[in-house]
């Protein structure tokens, strides 16, 4: 069973939340495939950013490539918010796969959605949303957070997560000072493992 999780991150809070629902996924036997989606911006813009050094930090991770996706039981993707909507980066590769959508090759595979914003109102649910519209197209089976995942009702702190898949909140310009907590992460997990059963079942 191999899961496929396709990420783009900017600061790498993103990026901890895929490690973690990578986590999740081994815990069921799962075979974990991290990605990321190719960059789109120059290494000048990005150091403008202060994202140049994260993005020569995940260097080692391979990028993903459209014809990959084909070899996957299953996804979970991950991109920060821009503006209540997935990454630039992150919404051109899926522009890409229209070739397998005319195959129909993603068709009854589970897919799941991981997000992170600058801010605890910053659009985490309405960016999963948009992950859904394309995921729908594709004729995926979607995958969230349910209230089983009792991280959810977390009213101590301020948290991510939410019933359309895992998040983090990353403070807006504060890049960095923030990262994921305990129970961003074991939402992510949860996730990943959930995602994991769901695409086993699939399989069967």
């Amino acid at each position: 069973m191999k899961i496929y999780l396709v990420y783009y991150s900017t600061y790498g809070h993103t990026y901890k939340m895929i490690q973690a629902a990578a986590e999740g996924v081994k815990s069921e036997g799962g075979d974990a495939v991290i990605r990321r989606v190719p960059e789109t911006v120059s290494e000048e813009i990005l150091s403008q950013m202060g994202a140049l050094d994260f993005y020569k930090a995940q260097a080692h991770v391979p990028v993903a490539t459209v014809e990959e996706l084909t070899e996957a039981d299953g996804f979970i993707f991950g991109s920060p918010t821009r503006f209540g909507n997935m990454a630039a980066q992150m919404k051109a590769f899926l522009d890409a796969t229209g070739p397998l959508w005319a195959k129909g090759a993603l068709v009854d595979k589970p897919a799941a959605v991981i997000t992170s914003s600058s801010t605890q109102h910053g659009g985490q649910e309405s960016t999963i949303l948009s992950f859904h519209t394309v995921l729908l197209h594709h004729g995926m089976i979607l995958v969230g957070l349910p209230y089983t995942f009792q991280g959810q009702m977390e009213r101590n702190e301020i948290s991510g997560g939410s019933p359309y898949g895992a998040s983090t909140i990353a403070l807006a310009g504060e890049e960095g000072s923030r990262e994921p907590t305990p129970n961003e992460l074991e939402g992510a997990r949860f996730l990943g493992a959930r995602l994991a059963r769901v695409a086993r079942a699939l399989k069967g």
